[in-house]
């Protein structure tokens, strides 16, 4: 968790309008946060999926950046005159790490990651969750240069459940499909990088994650991101069903491997 200490301004040019904050997080150090608030035009759904995303990859050991609910107080939204106008409410938004000297990833320099494996939980969280934005947004992969090398990092996760704003019905229609994605770096992962023990690693870490730590994860969620019940109800039903699909995903992630030889290598 963070506790807003002061608005920066804003950042990019994406659909949830992000915004900077200094912030200071559970072990009182300072951070840049980018901030999506709940008054985002795509609306607040967006922020529990990327919730969702802090606690998958948490579980998972994936390469996201730090996040999750973020306290912004009302004395701090009275000194900004532009987060007055905008009528942005006291209260829990979604905040993540700033990742500053970083770099967008292209066919180039991905090579030069030493974290390509941990993109194998990556893409079996994204086609878990329909997430399609990780690769038709060219934003949304990033590449840092760190103390032991190059470091991948997956950021935006607010298009999970295909476009963000997600209903009961769309859930269900959801729980038992999944549209294949090898586009752009994820297919370059796929021709020389990854192998089937990758994907089974990750989806045996999901299929790990119990009843009660999803159902946990849903009561955690803000009320005033998710207020109605059925929608929390139908949105952990979601979860656990889709936990137990995490190996058939892994499965079909493993057949678009274009070496017969990797992709038959699962011991």
């Amino acid at each position: 968790m963070f506790r807003a200490l002061q608005y920066i301004g804003p950042v990019g040019l994406g659909a949830t309008s992000p915004q900077l904050f200094r912030a200071q997080n559970d072990a009182g150090k300072i951070k840049v946060c980018v901030v999506k608030l709940t008054i985002n035009r795509l609306g607040a759904k967006v922020l529990v999926n990327e919730l969702l995303a802090v606690q998958f990859g948490k579980w998972m050991d994936l390469c996201f950046p730090p996040g999750g609910l973020i306290q912004i107080p009302q004395d701090l939204l009275q000194k900004s005159r532009r987060l007055g106008a905008a009528g942005v409410p006291p209260g829990w938004h979604f905040g993540c790490e700033y990742l500053d000297r970083a770099g967008y990833v292209t066919k180039y320099n991905l090579h030069r990651a030493i974290n390509k494996e941990q993109m194998a939980g990556v893409m079996l969280f994204d086609h878990l969750f329909h997430n399609p934005d990780r690769t038709e947004n060219r934003k949304n992969l990033l590449l840092r240069k760190e103390s032991n090398g190059y470091k991948l990092y997956a950021i935006d996760n607010s298009h999970l459940f295909r476009r963000g704003r997600w209903t009961i019905e769309m859930l269900k229609n959801m729980t038992d499909s999944i549209t294949l994605n090898h586009r752009r770096s994820y297919g370059v992962l796929l021709k020389y990088y990854l192998n089937p023990k990758h994907f089974l690693h990750y989806a045996q870490i999901v299929e790990k994650i119990s009843d009660e730590e999803l159902l946990a994860f849903v009561e955690s969620i803000p009320q005033e991101w998710l207020a109605n019940i059925e929608e929390r109800q139908a949105l952990g039903e979601f979860l656990i069903a889709r936990r137990g699909k995490a190996t058939w995903v892994a499965e079909r992630l493993s057949e678009l491997i274009p070496n017969v030889n990797r992709r038959t290598d699962v011991y």
